[in-house]
């Protein structure tokens, strides 16, 4: 039905190579504002029963519930995760014992830490008082322009399916995504050959065995005898192409690894036992979904509706907190300033398509990290920036002395600041980070046609959604190198004014950077030199952990592990920097 509908065919190839990543981007926000409005659907349903609607509201019930849905998030998150071998030592066959203890201790200890936010967030998103910040939400703050701007992505996924190629495959893979997997193994008995005159041609025996050839990432066939196998009957000679399979020999099919490749889509073997005695033929199959491309869509729905969930989990459990952050955001997204520099990142991003880098062939690296850097330090300005002007200019102005007259403690007053500053930074992300993934979808067909090559053949929308999507993970690090030195610049704003501040900032960013090799020019030398490497590394944050440059210049995917470990590593100097902002405002006179 869409393939009819589809004009992909009568556009130029180049804007369809680029247009299908964008597309499944906002396929992505589509299907995460359709959940959203099934969560809050279930939600709002939740909340009409008196004993679920109030639970929030008792201290005591609250507690017991988030405990239990603690426990029960937990065991079902790691009965997933060693089902699927994302744990260590289930799906390795030796790992040092140190490492693999160190490695499955923070693991354990990041999933402990979303269950409780996931049991945190069942308990008040079902709250009478979320359901009534909803509308509100939605209207007011950081909200109401990222609402816009998925509204926009969403729009683009629902025209899009008018614009891409083969669009009714598109969509059956997303079905068949959670299908897609080991199989279960298929095991056939072959009756062993008849008695005949020389047995030199056994019978072939016909096998039910259902493959789509575009479906299959790897297939193995093994047994206990003889068996020479084929796609085809033996009576079609074209196309014919006989499989052996003994005891020691299995056959194993990758895709693109024989030219002459005798896989095709099919419903039946043909099987000839050579042997005297009957075999047992194993079919193992790992499949795919057709394009598994659109495993990106399931992605940006989730991450969509766990922003949405946040912040409105945020206005329902803390008010206060919630009424100081928004304050803040409307104050710093209204900053020149802040302005300025989105208008700024979004020209540079398009710009940094048509620079010319001259590295051989390198350039979409050179576009990626340039990019990265250059929004996460834009970030790291515009956090500084409002960390000076919200939190120390407002005590130097006594107009903290006016917040905190109003129910409002010290507490929520800093961790308020802390976290409006992340959300307008986290916009900044949003905005750069869209308009940059769009330029390196379009790099490489701009490339290609630099240099006189064909971008239907050189640069294919695989390609594009490939460098599209290794951009996703930088942005990722690239944020909680921001969050570090928001808390860090929030804390030193308590006691210092905008000027000491940045300078103080720029330095632990710098130190940040260089503490790899502080610590490693520190071995062998002086033991002052040894200790001074050693403590700046300690106490400073170590920036590099939170770097994607490394793995952007040797083109290696960061692994969805290393983003929990380093979410653990900025949660722990989040922490410990707000502790430190507390503790220096505590006894602050604002007066």
């Amino acid at each position: 039905m869409f393939d009819s509908l589809s004009f992909a065919e009568s556009l130029p190839p180049r804007f369809i190579n680029w247009f299908m990543p964008v597309w499944l981007t906002g396929a992505g926000v589509l299907l995460g504002i359709l959940l959203l409005v099934v969560l809050g659907g279930v939600c709002f349903g939740l909340s009409r029963v008196p004993a679920v609607g109030r639970l929030a509201e008792h201290p005591q019930r609250r507690r017991m519930a988030m405990a239990i849905l603690s426990l029960l998030y937990f065991a079902g998150a790691m009965a997933s995760l060693w089902g699927l071998e994302w744990l260590p030592g289930t799906g390795q066959a030796e790992v040092g014992q140190a490492e693999a203890g160190q490695t499955l201790l923070t693991q354990v200890g990041v999933v402990a830490v979303l269950c409780w936010f996931a049991a945190l967030s069942s308990v008040y998103l079902v709250s009478q008082r979320a359901m009534g910040e909803v509308l509100p939400a939605l209207r007011e703050g950081v909200l109401f322009p990222i609402s816009v701007i998925a509204l926009c992505l969403a729009t683009v996924g629902v025209m899009g399916i008018l614009l891409v190629r083969d669009p009714e495959n598109m969509l059956t893979s997303l079905i068949e995504l959670p299908r897609a997997g080991q199989q279960e193994p298929k095991v056939t008995v072959i009756p062993e050959p008849t008695e005949g005159d020389e047995l030199s041609e056994p019978e072939a025996v016909e096998v039910p065995f259902t493959v789509h050839i575009d479906k299959v990432q790897q297939l193995t066939l093994e047994s206990d005898q003889r068996l020479v196998l084929s796609f085809t009957p033996p009576e079609v000679k074209q196309g014919y192409y006989a499989i052996n399979v003994s005891r020691d020999e299995p056959y194993i099919w990758l895709p693109g690894t024989s030219v002459n490749s005798p896989m095709m889509s099919v419903d039946h073997l043909y099987v000839r036992n050579y042997s005297e005695k009957e075999a047992t033929l194993t079919i193992k199959m790992t499949t795919k979904a057709m394009h598994p491309e659109v495993r990106a869509i399931l992605i940006t729905a989730i991450g969509v509706v766990v922003l949405f969930s946040l912040y409105f989990v945020q206005r329902a459990a803390a008010p206060r907190l919630s009424a100081v952050a928004l304050a803040t955001v409307k104050s710093e997204m209204n900053q020149p300033l802040y302005l300025i520099m989105l208008a700024l990142g979004v020209f540079a991003m398009v710009a940094f398509i048509f620079f010319p880098y001259h590295t051989f062939g390198e350039d979409i690296k050179v576009l990626k990290d340039s990019g990265l850097k250059l929004i996460m330090v834009m970030a790291i300005i515009s956090a500084v920036w409002a960390a000076s002007s919200s939190v120390a200019d407002e005590i130097e102005g006594r107009t903290a002395l006016t917040v905190l007259s109003k129910p409002i403690g010290r507490r929520s007053f800093i961790i308020g600041k802390f976290v409006g500053i992340n959300w307008t930074t986290m916009f900044m992300f949003v905005v750069l980070g869209l308009v940059l993934m769009a330029a390196v979808a379009y790099k490489p067909i701009y490339d290609a046609r630099e240099a006189s090559q064909d971008p239907e053949e050189v640069a294919t929308w695989q390609v594009c959604y490939t460098e599209m999507v290794s951009t996703v993970p930088g942005l990722v690090l690239a944020f909680f190198a921001t969050v570090v030195l928001t808390g860090i610049s929030v804390a030193i704003s308590t006691r210092l004014p905008l000027m000491a501040n940045f300078v103080i900032c720029f330095a632990i960013y710098v130190l940040g950077h260089l503490t790899p090799t502080i610590v490693q020019s520190s071995l062998g030398r002086f033991e002052v030199v040894r200790f001074v490497g050693q403590l700046i590394a300690t106490v400073l944050p170590n920036l590099e952990l939170l770097n994607s440059e490394a793995a952007i210049a040797a083109d290696k995917a960061i692994p969805a592990s290393y983003l929990g470990l380093a979410f653990a590593y900025c949660m722990i100097y989040t922490v410990v920097s707000i502790l430190l902002s507390l503790l220096l405002f505590e006894d602050r006179d604002v007066a």
